[in-house]
């Protein structure tokens, strides 16, 4: 049972009712999983991250009022292996996105070998809290088939999170005495653990993002977690743009604004049509979907909190922005600067301009009460690092039902 740290009340822990479920985020970044845990009827008990910058974002909006983070607890900022578990034991989740450089198709590829990755952080906050369930997100490149043992190591670490290595041991000798643990008979799991590769666009994020989500049940709860059902596809786009026209109609875009016909796409409507395909789907969410009522930046400068034009964007090799009737390509984070391919507007016309913060903010999913704290750059690597806020209030909601069923 989650025993609350021995503090006197305050306006930062207020007084909960009997449906909410306590929580601890690691690696908080700017917040997006938190928030979408927020959504849900979860009190975070405490929010780590050891960037200073993402932290001064959330105090910033913390200072300000803003919602839900007003009653967010004050940040821990500093390096998670210092974090004491003391006061959580039994907590009701964890959640949190391990720093995800290291398995980055974009990064240098260390996994296992570089010092960014979190996940013994992780699986170390399961085995001292010993939490009903946890949440863990990260890049689509940690299921990498160079990294298939090592990803196999983390999964059966989060299920039997009390197995630990012994001093000095290797992590692949460790994974050799885990497998054969799982196949001891009698061996029971500790955590019921799924892992769910998910497109953030086939859940309404107006963002191609690739994401894969660790989901673990304790078993003495006796469920199991599944995957919440895609409720947004690319073919209900097509049929939307190319089939029934509505989406240029509801924008308002004349037939010479429009992009080229894509080729082939008359036979593939019909072959949609024919199967009744998309009758319960809803169509991606395009990046005109996302900033159409936002002024252009260029022409009306600050118009909009934090929707200033940032000259400089090109196109190179590999780089051309993301087009403005699809979902926007994955927004980075870089390891030296903003990359500009990723985190660039592609006109119709082939002209090309970054994102403003607010308009990534929005491909993000983030509310526009949202404040963000730092230069440019800064602010644009928090947002490239940040799980989408509504995809993470969707995973939310699964855990969170399945908690309170």
């Amino acid at each position: 049972m989650y025993k609350p740290p021995l503090t006197a009340p305050n306006e930062d822990q207020p007084t909960l009712a009997p449906c909410t479920l306590a929580s601890i985020e690691l690696f908080a970044g700017a917040g997006g999983l938190a928030l979408g845990f927020s959504e849900h009827g979860v009190a975070h008990r405490a929010v780590v991250e050891w960037n200073a910058h993402a932290c001064n974002t959330i105090r910033h909006n913390k200072r300000h009022q803003v919602e839900p983070i007003s009653h967010w607890p004050d940040v821990t900022e500093g390096d998670v292996k210092n974090f004491n578990y003391g006061a959580f034991e039994g907590i009701d989740l964890i959640t949190g996105g391990p720093p995800c450089q290291p398995f980055s198709m974009g990064g240098k590829h260390g996994g296992f070998l570089d010092e960014r990755d979190m996940f013994p952080q992780a699986i170390r906050a399961v085995r001292e809290t010993r939490p009903r369930a946890f949440v863990f997100e990260n890049v689509q490149g940690l299921t990498r088939a160079a990294f298939a043992d090592y990803f196999d190591h983390i999964l059966l670490q989060l299920e039997f999170p009390s197995l630990t290595a012994k001093p000095k041991e290797q992590w692949g000798d460790h994974l050799a005495r885990l497998r054969k643990w799982k196949q001891k008979p009698g061996t029971t799991s500790e955590y019921h653990v799924t892992f769910k590769l998910v497109n953030a666009a086939n859940y309404g994020v107006p963002q191609k993002r690739m994401r894969v989500f660790f989901v673990g049940i304790r078993a003495d709860q006796g469920k199991i977690w599944q995957p919440p059902a895609e409720t947004h596809s690319g073919d209900a786009l097509l049929l939307s743009q190319w089939g029934s026209r509505e989406y240029w109609d509801r924008h308002k875009v004349a037939t010479r604004q429009r992009p080229p016909k894509p080729a082939g796409v008359e036979k593939k409507i019909s072959a949609l049509i024919d199967t009744d395909y998309g009758s319960n789907l809803l169509a991606w969410r395009t990046v005109r979907d996302a900033i159409a009522d936002l002024p252009d930046p260029e022409r009306y400068p600050g118009k909009v909190q934090a929707h200033r034009f940032q000259p400089g964007a090109r196109i190179y090799p590999g780089h051309t922005g993301s087009p403005l009737d699809e979902p926007a390509k994955a927004l980075k984070a870089g390891d030296h600067g903003v990359p500009g391919g990723e985190n660039m507007l592609r006109r119709v016309d082939g002209s090309v301009r970054y994102f403003t913060v607010r308009e990534s903010a929005r491909i993000q999913t983030f509310p526009d009460t949202f404040l963000f704290e730092g230069t440019w750059g800064e602010i644009m690597r928090q947002l490239g690092n940040a799980v989408p806020v509504h995809l993470a209030s969707v995973m939310a909601k699964s855990v969170c039902d399945l908690l309170r069923a």
